[in-house]
């Protein structure tokens, strides 16, 4: 991992809040849950679809066009493992009120 800190601006998402942040020419979807901000890549690679465009269940983000759920810890895919691959997982910070997503390498 590279150590790198990405701003995503304020840290303000509500609890049950899914949002997508446009990084270089690729998108980190960050979602609320217990209080604490989990990070993933936004693209679905089943789909391509906009993973902070679905909903969440529990600790599950599910796909808004084909229902696939990945778990926000790991990324893991816990619905459907034959269909589509695990998702990049990523780590979060708030630092003075920002928002920030770790070594997510977006493409430039």
């Amino acid at each position: 991992m590279s150590n790198k800190k990405t701003n995503l601006g304020k840290a303000d998402l509500l609890e049950g809040e899914l949002r997508g942040y446009p990084v270089g020419k690729k998108n980190v979807m960050v979602a609320c849950v217990g209080a604490k901000f989990k990070a993933l890549d936004d693209w679905c690679n089943h789909g391509g679809c906009l993973l902070s465009g679905g909903r969440l269940e529990g600790n599950t983000v599910m796909c808004p066009c084909h229902e696939i759920g990945f778990d926000l810890d790991t990324g893991i895919n816990v619905t459907s493992p034959e269909v589509a691959d695990d998702q990049p997982a990523f780590k979060t910070a708030v630092e003075n009120g920002d928002l920030f997503v770790l070594d997510f390498e977006p493409t430039e």
